[in-house]
C-alpha cells in the first residue's frame, strides 16, 4: 500500500506526491513529523502523481489543519485541478464548534408555561371525553359507524379472555384479607366474622378495583398499544381522509365492549374474593362451612352489590378511554407506541383511584 514521500530539512517538512496513491494507509510518521516543533513550514510537491482517491484528500486535509493549529506555513504545487478543488472544499465550511447557551427560564415564565400546557391537555381530554359519550350515545341508537365485528372481536377480549386471570387475583386477594382480618380478630375470639369483613370489602369496592387494575394493565395497554401502531402506520391518518370518524369507528366498539364487561367481571371478582375468604377461613381458622356462608349472606346486601357494580362501570368507561387517548395521540415511533401504554396504564390507575374516591365521599355524604 503506497505512502506518500516526505522529508524535513532546513525546517520545511516536504511532501511528494507520485505514482499510485489509491487507498493510501493513514501515515502516522507524517502527521507526527509536522507535529514537530522543529517544522516551520509544510510544503506538498506533486511530482508523477498518476492516480489517487479520497484518502489523500484526507491526508492533505489533515496536514492543513495542523498548519493551522500551529500557525506554520502551508504550501501545495502541481496538485491536480479536482484535487486542489476537494481539498479547497472541505476547507470552505469549517466545523462549527460553537456551543448553544441555552438561557434558563425565569421561575414564573416556566410556571406559566407548566400551567397553558397542563390546561391544554385537559382540555383536549376533555374534548375526547365529551365527543365519545356522545358517541356512545349514538352506539345506543345503532347509529355510529362503528362495525359489529369490530365490538365483538374487542367484547371477547376484554371478556372470556380476561375470566382466567382476574379469577386468580381476586381469588388470592380474599384470601389475603382473610389473613389480615384473622389476625386482629383472634384475639377477640370473633374470627366468624372474618366472613363479613371479605364479602363487605370485595362486593363494595375490591373486587371491582382488582379488575379494574388487572383490566387496565391488560386491555388498557393492549387498546394503546393495537392504536399506537395504527398511528405509526398511518392507518388513522387514512382513515380521516378517507373521512371515516376515527372516535367511531375505533374508540367506540372498544368502548362499548369494557363499558359492558367490566361490571360481569366485578361480579366473578367479588364471588372468587369470598371464594378466597372462605378457603382461609374453613380449611385455616375452622369456621363451619355452613356459619362461614350464613355470616356472609347476612353482610351480602344489595347497596353494596350496586356500589360495586357502579365502580366497576366506571372504571370500565376510564380504561377504555385512556388506553384509547394515549393510543390515538401516540408518537410516530417504536418509542412512541411504548411510553403510550405506559402513559395509559398509569393514567387509567390514578383515575381509577381518584374516581373511587370521589364515587366513595357521594356515598357517604348520601348515606349509602
Amino acid at each position: 500500500m503506497a505512502t506518500p514521500d516526505f522529508e524535513i530539512k532546513s525546517s520545511v517538512l516536504t511532501v511528494r506526491l507520485g505514482g499510485n496513491l489509491t487507498h493510501v494507509e493513514s501515515p502516522a510518521a507524517l502527521f507526527q513529523a509536522a507535529q514537530n516543533l522543529e517544522t516551520k513550514k509544510i510544503s506538498v510537491l506533486t511530482e508523477g502523481l498518476k492516480a489517487w482517491d479520497s484518502t489523500l484528500v484526507s491526508i492533505l486535509f489533515e496536514l492543513q489543519n495542523i498548519s493551522h493549529a500551529r500557525k506554520i506555513g502551508f504550501e501545495a504545487k502541481g496538485l491536480p485541478q479536482g484535487l486542489a478543488r476537494l481539498l479547497a472544499l472541505a476547507q470552505a465550511v469549517p466545523q462549527h464548534v460553537d456551543k448553544v447557551v441555552v438561557e434558563k427560564e425565569p421561575l414564573l415564565d416556566r410556571l406559566g408555561s407548566w400551567g397553558i400546557n397542563l390546561f391544554n391537555i385537559f382540555l383536549k381530554g376533555w374534548h375526547f371525553t365529551a365527543e365519545n359519550l356522545a358517541a356512545l350515545g349514538r352506539f345506543a341508537t345503532g347509529k355510529t359507524a362503528a362495525r359489529k365485528v369490530d365490538f365483538l372481536f374487542a367484547l371477547e377480549d376484554c371478556g372470556p379472555k380476561a375470566l382466567g386471570i382476574v379469577s386468580l387475583i381476586s381469588f388470592m386477594v380474599g384470601l389475603i384479607l382473610a389473613f389480615v382480618g384473622a389476625i386482629q380478630l383472634k384475639t377477640f375470639g370473633a374470627q366468624v366474622y372474618v366472613a363479613s369483613l371479605v364479602t363487605i370489602g370485595m362486593i363494595r369496592i375490591m373486587g371491582a378495583i382488582m379488575a379494574g387494575i388487572i383490566m387496565a394493565g391488560r386491555t388498557g395497554a393492549s387498546f394503546a398499544a393495537t392504536l399506537g401502531t395504527m398511528q405509526v402506520n398511518e392507518e388513522i391518518d387514512a382513515l380521516k381522509t378517507m373521512g371515516v370518524p376515527v372516535s367511531e369507528f375505533l374508540v367506540l366498539p372498544r368502548l362499548a365492549a369494557l363499558v359492558i364487561a367490566m361490571p360481569i367481571l366485578t361480579m366473578l371478582a367479588d364471588f372468587m374474593g369470598m371464594l378466597g375468604g372462605a378457603f382461609v377461613g374453613v380449611l385455616l381458622l375452622d369456621i363451619p362451612a355452613v356459619e362461614y356462608w350464613r355470616y356472609s349472606w347476612q353482610a351480602w346486601g344489595l347497596t353494596n352489590f350496586f356500589v360495586g357494580l357502579f365502580h366497576g362501570f366506571v372504571f370500565g368507561f376510564i380504561i377504555s378511554l385512556c388506553g384509547c387517548y394515549y393510543g390515538i395521540n401516540s408518537g410516530r415511533n417504536a418509542d412512541g407506541v411504548g411510553v403510550a401504554t405506559t402513559k395509559a396504564v398509569v393514567a387509567g390507575i390514578v383515575w381509577m383511584i381518584i374516581a373511587t374516591g370521589f364515587i366513595t365521599f357521594c356515598c357517604e355524604r348520601l348515606g349509602i
